[in-house]
């Protein structure tokens, strides 16, 4: 009876997970976290359901037709010169990774990071 009270005492600890003094935020460095989890999702489906900003399927669209190969890798919201804007992870066939930035409310590309 011991020894299972002694395997309890210390399995139960362990099977709580680490304590929250443990735990650390990831640092901000100035731009979006990219595929952070904010909620983005919703908020973008609740735009297009209502008119206020164009599909994620049209924005890949805009990117294939500005002439870049290459497949999405991740894409989150945020705010490009105050207008929702689409941020898209873009791998190319060279293994490059390009941040399309695609104003949310047109479906244009307006800017582009890296590659």
């Amino acid at each position: 009876m011991k020894r299972y009270l002694a395997i309890l005492a210390i399995a139960i600890p362990a099977l709580a997970g680490p304590t929250g003094a443990l735990a650390q935020g990831w640092p901000d460095y100035g731009r979006p976290s990219y595929g952070a989890g904010r909620g983005d999702q919703d908020q973008a489906r609740d735009a297009v359901r209502g008119g206020r900003q164009v599909s994620l399927g049209q924005v890949i669209a805009a990117i294939r037709g500005s002439g870049v190969q290459g497949r999405q890798l991740n894409t989150t919201m945020g705010d490009y010169r105050g207008r929702p804007a689409y941020f898209v992870q873009w791998q190319t066939p060279d293994n490059r990774v390009i941040i399309f930035i695609v104003d949310a409310e047109s479906g244009a590309v307006v800017g582009r990071q890296g590659g």
